[in-house]
């Protein structure tokens, strides 16, 4: 079971989320990430230690210590529990005081954002202790590891977590931190995409657990992104192609990466609601239960490349060429389109962009594009979803579009969009594949 930062992030809801996990009597491992807000005061810490102006961390420091002491008034009611938990304040604080005399690295800020997920998980494990909730505290520095790479090593964590789980006979409820890890070097590090959700999959994947529940503030995946679009419907049945498709392409309640170590273990995944526990959410497995178009998806930031040129005609190692570009500035490509004297890519990092130009100019007319959006529509089998093509384009007729992916795969077609027109297309997909 994981929680996000709104879910712990006032004391009534950490109240109820002690509720949810002492429901039934069923092992778990919880996984909290930091109180919501503290992450991005760490990282503004962190900046402004970065630009040596320690009197504004130093004040940033005071106002967020301050934030805790006041949480936890209200968090605990006993006097021995709130002696506690300010120590562990005051314990984690000292940390950060000490960092404004030291010099600042990038290990530091690591350690520095490491923070807000030890407070998080402290401090609940006190509260738990408070109400005699027989738990234990497994420190995930001790077992979340990644490699050069920055890949999580699943073998190694099952490993290590096992271990862990050992010291605690009879224990059958675990609390650990999400987002946090450490590094090939043995430092503190951090898993960056997916944060705790990716977390909470490779400790179910790990444990090959029955299922790995990602507990939020919204109901489950929507067919629609609703702070665009007016109306939409929530989705109960996915399969994991479904929503890597729709977390990748812009799905904010899910991270692409959280869903491979589940898919690798075969272990179903549960989009669920803090603020409605009873709401059905939405349920992940191996297959999908109907084919059809599920959603629809939008991914901003996008950057289009076009190499166009007459050596392509019939130039069987062209395309590679053009590849080992991007493969060399490890930059992804999320769309590609061919034609015989052209070939278009959208990537959404634009750090090497100027770099990957320069090396593509020698094998042809370059064209960069910016400001789009990749829209995905998303489902089963859509390909033989009955007049689909025709429903899609009829819908985005108006809509000036700059690329299309189909074919590709059997769960998606993608549209490049300027990004002035991505609250229009959503719309009009909305009506014209939903009826809504």
């Amino acid at each position: 079971m994981k929680f996000g930062g709104t879910s712990v992030g006032k004391p009534e809801r950490m109240h109820q989320v002690a509720e949810l996990i002492t429901a039934d009597a069923t092992p778990k491992i919880v996984v909290l990430s930091a109180l919501s807000g503290t992450t991005n005061a760490l990282v503004s810490i962190s900046n402004a230690l970065a630009q040596h102006d320690k009197a504004t961390a130093k004040s940033q420091i005071e106002t967020l210590e301050a934030h805790y002491h006041s949480f936890i008034t209200s968090l605990l009611k006993t006097e021995s529990a709130r002696q506690a938990a300010s120590a562990i304040i005051a314990e984690h604080f000292e940390f950060l005081h000490i960092i404004l005399r030291i010099s600042f690295s990038e290990a530091l800020y690591k350690d520095i954002l490491a923070q807000g997920e030890l407070l998080s998980t402290k401090l609940f494990s006190e509260y738990l202790t408070e109400i005699n909730i027989p738990h234990a505290l497994l420190p995930a520095l001790e077992f979340m590891s990644i490699d050069a790479n920055e890949e999580p090593q699943l073998p190694l964590i099952q490993q290590r977590l096992a271990q862990q789980i050992a010291k605690h006979n009879g224990i059958q409820l675990f609390v650990t931190q999400g987002y946090i890890c450490r590094n090939a070097k043995g430092e503190v590090d951090n898993l960056k995409r997916g944060g705790s959700d990716y977390t909470a999959s490779l400790v179910a994947a790990a444990m090959k657990a029955t299922v790995c529940e990602i507990w939020t503030d919204i109901d489950g995946m929507h067919n629609n992104d609703p702070r665009i679009v007016d109306t939409t419907l929530p989705i109960e049945e996915l399969s994991f192609d479904e929503a890597a498709e729709l977390a990748y392409f812009g799905a904010k309640i899910l991270h692409p990466t959280c869903i491979w170590p589940a898919q690798q273990e075969n272990v179903p995944v549960k989009l669920l609601n803090t603020m409605q526990p009873t709401a059905k959410g939405t349920t992940i497995t191996s297959t999908a239960t109907q084919e059809g178009i599920k959603a629809v998806a939008a991914k901003d930031g996008i950057i289009a490349i076009k190499v166009k040129s007459s050596r392509m005609l019939l130039a069987y190692g062209f395309l590679r060429k053009v590849f080992e570009v991007f493969e060399k500035y490890k930059t992804p490509i999320d769309m590609i389109t061919t034609s015989e004297v052209a070939v278009s890519v959208t990537i959404d990092n634009e750090t090497y962009v100027d770099d990957i130009v320069r090396e593509l100019n020698p094998f042809g007319t370059v064209e960069v594009t910016t400001h789009q959006t990749i829209v995905s529509v998303v489902g089963n089998n859509i390909a033989s979803t009955e007049y689909l093509l025709q429903k899609l384009f009829t819908a985005i007729q108006h809509i000036p579009v700059t690329m299309v992916s189909y074919g590709g795969s059997s769960h998606n077609v993608s549209l490049l969009v300027p990004n002035q027109y991505k609250e229009a297309t959503l719309q009009a997909l909305n009506t014209g594949l939903f009826g809504l």
